[in-house]
């Protein structure tokens, strides 16, 4: 009696050469009948003549037997812990024995959850619009610049403010106080301060250092000849926390009166 290729173990024979197999019952013998059904065989199937057959392609996965994986590398386990520590959960899913697309896949995820839930949403537009927006334009040269500027005095800046936003601007002030905080939508790690006109005037104008070539401090009482670009109305407080509205003037460069 012949054996069905179908009780053959995963790591035996997938054929015998040596014996005929019937093309119906799919099992071997040494006679010229199918010891099951009683064919005969044909011609095409006998020892010597049949095509050798080739061994199925093993899975990356191993043998194909079941894997057993341990609970904490278990996938709902893993989603749990990501949510609440994400870290830990990454380093989970990086250590599991799942399929490398399904952890790249998972771990796309969850690099994606972590930032949102550490910087937030605003804090990664903030981000984005900090480098696509920049206060002042950094490609033209300070020859270029200048050359750019529109010059206005401080009073027709203060009234027409919205009509110079994003215009290259020129003027000379005198440095009256350093503001301590101004909208909160603008870069905390820019320093601001509040001018009004050299010869002294009630209209205060609020400008922000984005100076490209050399870094300064101004001091109150600095006159200074600024080259930069109106960014409309701002809010901001002055040292004894008293409100100021006024035009914003991102510089870019500046030079000081000796």
């Amino acid at each position: 009696m012949g054996r069905l290729l179908g009780s053959f173990a995963d790591r035996e024979e997938l054929d015998r050469p040596d014996l005929n197999k019937c093309p119906d019952c799919k099992c071997f013998f040494g006679g010229d009948n199918c010891p099951i059904c009683g064919k005969p065989c044909p011609e095409e199937m006998r020892a010597g003549n049949r095509k050798p057959v080739k061994p199925p392609k093993r899975s990356r996965g191993g043998s194909g037997r079941v894997t057993f994986v341990d609970w904490y590398h278990s996938w709902w386990f893993m989603a749990i812990i990501m949510l609440i520590f994400p870290l830990a959960g990454i380093v989970l899913l990086v250590t599991s024995p799942h399929e490398k697309w399904k952890k790249l896949t998972a771990g796309a995820v969850a690099v994606v959850y972590f930032i949102f839930s550490t910087i937030g949403f605003g804090g990664i537009i903030s981000g984005l619009t900090d480098i696509f927006d920049r206060p002042v334009d950094t490609s033209l040269s300070r020859e270029e610049y200048v050359a750019a500027c529109r010059t206005v005095n401080a009073e027709e800046l203060y009234r027409s403010s919205d009509l110079y936003k994003d215009e290259f601007v020129t003027l000379t002030l005198k440095v009256v106080d350093r503001a301590t905080s101004v909208n909160e939508d603008y870069d905390t790690d820019k320093v601001y301060y509040i001018c009004e006109a050299e010869g002294g005037s009630d209209f205060k104008i609020v400008i922000r250092d984005c100076i490209i070539d050399t870094p300064q401090k101004f001091i109150t009482g600095d006159v200074v000849t600024i080259y930069g670009e109106c960014d409309g109305e701002c809010s901001a407080y002055d040292s004894t926390y008293d409100p100021i509205n006024g035009p914003l003037v991102n510089v870019a460069y500046a030079s000081r009166k000796k």
